[in-house]
């Protein structure tokens, strides 16, 4: 048995994004573990992979290069790993990479393909292209390594029932996110049809779901009440759901359940369209040469009026359910 010490902190998103990726590269390569390093919250996400073995960690424990030194060496002392795969590329991991290579292990990272995500976003750049999606940069870190691997790209919707439209109004930065009166008028058509589920957190997000809740028939926020499987378990039963491009759409994508996103200053070129996600159901302002300009949508509009979400018609989303 192979084992591999993989390691990538943030974001939330990101790190769901790699669950995918672990299940089918171990269902090809059974003879596999891996152990997975990240923060505590995010162990739900694995919990259902065989061959995985997670290990939550707080970072505000290993601060600095001895607080890394000694992460790494109690790593080394609980798995002894076989490999070491950087999914996360920042200069925490690159530390760990350095350490573990002196102790002679074989170190394999992540490309990002930062250069060519800078030209993508560049507002003067009117040849923008589909660049590598993030989960194939993640499949090429075990490639690499010599294993052999295939993403088959397609979502494993869980079986049963389906009822409901799950809606997540929010992400965590400005241009990713649709103008929360918009998105109010959005569940107000599609509670006529749909019990609809909102999906958030924070006290912030949970009070204004809670009020949307209260004003809007036939919903019901599920901000705040549930722990991360719970959650995970809920998107798992929806018919549908309606995102972002944000973590939400990446859990939608780990338990197979269609979703809609919604995309402002990103765009699917820059390679964070969920797992298994459907081209089909992006909905995006097409004609505006200067989208995408944020790989993370946390950019000032450069233009000033937020075209790119200010511009976007409900019912654009309204149809894509309906098609």
């Amino acid at each position: 048995m192979t084992r591999i010490l993989a390691y990538r902190f943030s974001a939330f998103g990101d790190v769901a994004m790699t669950a995918p990726v672990f299940r089918e590269f171990l269902e090809q390569n059974p003879d596999v573990e891996i152990v997975m390093v990240s923060r505590k919250n995010f162990e739900s996400l694995f919990a259902d992979i065989p061959n995985v073995i997670f290990k939550g960690i707080d970072l505000d424990e290993y601060k600095g290069f001895f607080g890394l030194t000694r992460l790494a060496n109690e790593l080394i002392k609980e798995f002894h790993p076989d490999l070491i795969a950087n999914l996360h590329d920042v200069i925490r991991t690159k530390i760990l990479d350095k350490i573990y290579r002196r102790k002679g292990l074989k170190v394999f990272k992540i490309n990002k393909g930062k250069e060519e995500k800078e030209h993508l976003t560049d507002i003067w750049n009117l040849n923008k292209i589909q660049l590598k999606k993030t989960v194939e940069r993640y499949a090429d870190v075990f490639r690499e390594m010599g294993f052999t691997f295939e993403l088959s790209h397609e979502l494993r919707p869980a079986s049963g029932k389906r009822e409901g439209i799950g809606f997540a109004p929010f992400a965590q930065h400005r241009g990713k996110m649709l103008p929360l009166e918009k998105s109010y008028e959005l569940v107000r058509i599609l509670a006529k049809r749909h019990k609809i589920y909102f999906f958030g957190g924070g006290k912030q997000e949970t009070e204004t779901l809670e009020k949307w809740a209260s004003e809007i028939p036939n919903t019901e926020s599920m901000s705040g009440k549930l722990s991360l499987i719970e959650e995970l378990n809920k998107i798992s039963e929806l018919e549908l759901m309606i995102s972002m491009d944000s973590a939400n759409m990446h859990l939608a994508s780990l338990v197979g359940t269609k979703c809609i996103s919604i995309w402002g200053q990103t765009h699917p070129f820059a390679g964070f369209l969920g797992f298994g996600q459907s081209e089909d159901n992006v909905v995006q302002v097409k004609d505006l040469s200067c989208r995408p300009c944020s790989v993370f949508g946390d950019k000032e509009c450069y233009r000033g009026d937020w075209a790119c979400l200010e511009e976007l018609n409900i019912q654009k989303i309204v149809e894509k359910i309906y098609k």
